[in-house]
């Protein structure tokens, strides 16, 4: 990153407060739903994904934290179902390391097609309304293992992940269930980004975590209002955006080529 120009560098911080927000507003969506508007500023996922691994790890145990320690919590002690979040993890385990390593080794722009093409998809079941839903055993088990691997890659297996945590997971455990979850997950890619020596971008942590911060308030604030809202509304636009810019993305990949 030390080579970008100021107007890339006001861009980058724009999107983290982004990223911020849709993170303590939704649940998840960090990477998601920030990573395409990255890639079409500087074309490197290994830069950006040490950065937004390092917030997640930091505001998800930070939220995780500060909840268990207000003084309503859900019946059955505590606000993580760590029983089932025992079982996701041991079903995305081996996918997660597979999908790790295939991060380290695909090209840069290889790595970028397959993230606008994911996201893309995403994108259109945001337009429609129509989630992933698993319905059987088996799905949920794809779902998961789909999940670990693009998690692995790219850290965007969210949507598919939360397909089958809804389903399974009380309401009010779902947030911080999925927090822990994300929390395991990311370490685990951390620790092969310093295995690797890849580079984690420290010194533009300093003054990108204020702005994920910012982004983060400001989640935590709307955050009722975006689950009271059941229009579908926020998605719809979110699903527009999205599929422009990965279809932006990904034209551009093309032509570079």
């Amino acid at each position: 990153m030390t080579d970008l120009t100021l107007t890339q560098y006001l861009l980058i911080g724009l999107i983290f407060v982004w990223s911020g927000f849709v993170r303590s507003g939704l649940g998840f969506g960090g990477a998601v739903l920030s990573l395409p508007f990255l890639l079409l500023v500087h074309d490197d996922p290994l830069v950006f994904l040490p950065l937004i691994a390092a917030h997640l790890l930091l505001f998800s145990s930070l939220t995780v934290f500060l909840n268990n320690r207000a003084a309503s919590r859900p019946a059955g002690g505590g606000t993580v179902d760590w029983r089932y979040l025992g079982h996701m993890l041991a079903v995305m385990m081996v996918p997660k390391l597979i999908g790790v390593f295939g991060l380290l080794t695909l090209p840069a722009d290889v790595m970028s097609m397959i993230i606008f093409v994911i996201v893309s998809g995403y994108a259109i079941s945001y337009i429609f309304n129509r989630p992933f839903r698993s319905n059987s055993r088996l799905v949920d088990t794809l779902f998961l293992m789909l999940g670990g691997y693009i998690s692995g890659t790219s850290l965007i297996g969210a949507p598919l992940i939360i397909a089958v945590a809804a389903q399974h997971v009380a309401r009010e455990k779902l947030r911080d269930t999925l927090f822990v979850l994300w929390f395991v997950l990311v370490a685990i890619k951390m620790a092969a980004f310093v295995w690797a020596g890849v580079d984690l971008q420290l010194t533009h942590h300093l003054w990108l975590l204020p702005c994920v911060t910012v982004g983060h308030l400001i989640g935590l604030r709307f955050h009722n209002r975006m689950l009271a809202d059941s229009s579908g509304r926020f998605f719809r636009v979110l699903g527009l955006t999205l599929l422009a810019v990965s279809s932006i993305g990904l034209l551009k990949v093309l032509l570079d080529w």
